[in-house]
């Protein structure tokens, strides 16, 4: 059992249009709206994909009822904590050549209570399962080590803790020693302070946050695979995708399926990487299934060129 909390969820509306044009008025070619937030996507692809899961998330307002209603529409064992503010809704437009543009709310703020009631549920939930996850974008005024303190609590309960943040509450995280963190290049590099250019770029900083307490290090590079740092080295990996339709909750399938395939090695990195470019080919924000996914494009480089530049 994997569970995954987010703060901060949302519904995720995507519309699909011919061109983008600000400042005119644009017809879509079609809409849908999904259940949003890195943990919820996160248990979106590890049910797709048959493995057990729990998704824990605030709920608030219509937006909040709704989403509840679409995860458990889709299956997923749900149980929504119940808070004062408004579940945030967030836009997706997508171009056909792939240009993704997304506009998303800040969210609300949570209470002292609230986030009480929050860590005492995904305990609860958590009991006897392998992994909890905390993932996404804090709400305003929650504070920046909410994350670090929840990973205390869960490890001292003895459960593994996974991380998936961004800036100030990613660092902080990596100090109360999480067992894996899974930043994309983007929060990779604003956790070290320097640019992630190249394959070595990457490593080294995935270092730097072992270093500073993480476990393992499993970072997201787009295009250009992952790579994966921990105690027995370094891994990295690729899995082109010839015609990509939509990158959005493309790190969450891939964090997904490392920690569905045991998060331990090359083995659990190939099949992420085969989760990730699966969503990446799917429209929206669709999460793979077992249909969805080519393990046969995915390339596991045990000599890796450190020196080679990274995809702008």
């Amino acid at each position: 059992m994997i569970v995954t909390l987010t703060l901060n969820p949302s519904l995720d509306r995507t519309i699909d249009v011919d061109r983008l044009v600000t400042g005119t008025m644009t017809r879509a070619r079609s809409a849908r709206i999904d259940p949003g937030g890195k943990g919820v996507n996160v248990s979106r692809a590890l049910l797709a994909n048959r493995v057990p899961t729990v998704a824990v998330v605030t709920s608030g307002g219509a937006d909040g009822e709704q989403l509840v209603r679409l995860l458990e529409g889709d299956g997923i064992a749900v149980h929504a904590v119940p808070v004062a503010g408004r579940t945030r809704s967030n836009v997706t437009i997508v171009e056909p050549d792939g240009v993704v543009t997304k506009l998303n709310e800040p969210g609300e703020p949570l209470s002292r209570a609230e986030l009480d009631a929050v860590a005492g549920v995904v305990l609860d939930e958590a009991e006897g399962a392998s992994w909890a996850v905390t993932c996404g974008s804090l709400p305003p005024g929650v504070p920046d080590d909410i994350y670090a303190r929840l990973c205390a609590f869960f490890t001292s309960a003895g459960v593994r803790v996974a991380v998936d943040a961004s800036g100030p509450a990613l660092l902080a995280a990596v100090g109360a020693g999480p067992h894996l963190v899974k930043p994309n290049r983007e929060e990779l590099a604003e956790a070290v302070g320097r640019p992630v250019a190249s394959v070595g770029d990457a490593v080294e900083a995935a270092r730097e946050l072992r270093e500073r307490g993480a476990g393992t290090v499993l970072a997201s590079l787009g295009a250009d695979g992952a790579v994966l740092v921990g105690e027995d080295g370094v891994t990295i990996g690729t899995a082109p995708v010839a015609e990509p339709r939509s990158t959005v909750g493309a790190g969450d399938a891939l964090l997904a399926g490392f920690l569905a395939a045991g998060a331990d090695g090359a083995p659990a990195l190939a099949e992420g990487l085969a989760w990730g470019a699966a969503a990446v080919r799917l429209p929206a924000s669709r999460m793979p299934g077992p249909d969805d996914i080519r393990r046969d494009i995915v390339r596991i480089d045990t000599r890796p060129d450190l020196g080679r530049s990274l995809i702008a």
